[in-house]
């Protein structure tokens, strides 16, 4: 598998304004994944991938389990992840 590309996504705010509306974006979302997973090869989430979470070092959000588990598929198939806090207060 020739892995060649760079794709981005941002505020895709999982978790707003509720779990029908989330949980519709999510099915979205993975499935987008997978329709990149033949040619990425470097994955940037750019900020709110998460609606009000804080992106603890050691914490994962509950809920959006095919998310994370995607994500971590891509990882284990050597695609670099980079995640990107949302908006925070300094």
């Amino acid at each position: 598998v020739l892995r060649e590309k760079i794709y981005f996504a941002s505020d895709l705010h999982m978790g707003a304004p509720d779990h029908k509306r989330s949980r519709q974006r999510e099915k979205y979302f993975v499935n987008w994944l997978r329709s990149i997973e033949k040619d990425v090869a470097e994955l940037f989430l750019l900020g709110d991938v998460f609606d009000f979470w804080f992106e603890y070092k050691r914490a994962v959000p509950k809920g959006f389990v095919r998310t994370i588990g995607k994500l971590a598929d891509l990882a284990d198939q050597g695609v670099k992840i980079y995640l990107f806090a949302g908006n925070q207060a300094l």
